[in-house]
């Protein structure tokens, strides 16, 4: 069981707002050391400010391999040693895959796989070295059943939910802990951002309307605040992985049995949102 008390350490991406800020809330709020970390410099820094004294932040592109241990090893020198790590940060994109270019695949596949990735292999290591610490995937109920019109985004889901379910049975013989966060949809700002490639060209492509599209397919998105709190109670009890919220697993256990009926309401629902586009065409 990994214990969230006071003195310990955690290092949170993609905290600057949504389920990464609500967690570095909650950590703080328990005694935790929270180091937190976005592609956004100045609205992570404003974040930290406004959660106290146990808070600090930092730019970090996950991305970026050598920057990702740089900062960890930063994070070990001036804080202390890494209890948790949190590898939440993330990108959506929805719609159409055949619309889709190159550059929309690239930038899931290299935040939403590489991220995760670089994290675990910057903060692994020494946490086997220590036998002791816990690494924290965020992926999605996306990650555990078919999400039409986020192809990308499930399959980038799905890889984060594997290396989980594998890593964890070579982490548990060096005491160290791997689980996955699979949430419904929840109400953060990725489900009101336009489509845009990733080259600054501006292009944008069609896309559902997500916030009614995930309310259609699993209900009305959950807050980040109770996100973080279930992720850090199924934590606490070294869950593999841990879907939120209560509906969401209700949602499971009927694909798990009755996986036609998951799959024909994604039909349906994936259908009304191509009529509508073809309405307002």
């Amino acid at each position: 069981m990994s214990e969230f008390r006071k003195g310990k350490v955690a290092l949170v991406t993609g905290a600057a707002s949504g389920i990464g800020y609500a967690l570095s809330k909650e950590l703080a709020g328990r005694g935790l050391r929270v180091w937190m970390t976005d592609i956004d410099r100045e609205k992570v820094i404003a974040a930290a400010e406004r959660l106290g004294p146990l808070v600090a932040a930092s730019y970090l592109d996950v991305r970026d391999a050598t920057a990702f241990r740089a900062c960890i090893e930063m994070v070990e020198r001036d804080v202390g040693e890494l209890d948790f790590l949190f590898n939440n940060a993330g990108v959506l994109v929805s719609g159409e895959t055949h619309e889709f270019e190159q550059s929309d695949f690239d930038r899931i596949i290299d935040v939403n796989i590489r991220g995760v990735v670089n994290g675990t292999l910057a903060a692994y290591p020494s946490m086997v070295q220590r036998r002791r610490g816990h690494i924290v995937n965020t992926a999605s109920l996306a990650g555990l059943a078919p999400a039409p019109l986020l192809a990308a985004y499930g399959m980038s889901k799905h890889a984060v939910v594997g290396l989980t379910r594998s890593l964890r049975f070579e982490a548990e013989r060096y005491g160290v802990g791997v689980s996955a966060i699979c949430p419904a949809g929840v109400d953060t700002p990725l489900l009101d951002e336009e489509v845009r490639g990733s080259d600054g060209s501006g292009r944008s492509i069609w896309r559902p309307d997500v916030r009614q599209y995930l309310t259609m397919l699993a209900g009305r998105p959950c807050s980040p605040e109770q996100v973080a709190r279930e992720a850090i109670r199924g934590v606490e009890n070294n869950l593999p992985v841990i879907v939120v919220p209560a509906r969401a697993r209700l949602t499971m256990m009927v694909y798990r049995f009755a996986p036609g009926l998951v799959e024909a309401i994604g039909r349906q629902v994936m259908s009304q949102q191509l009529r509508s586009r073809e309405t307002a065409s």
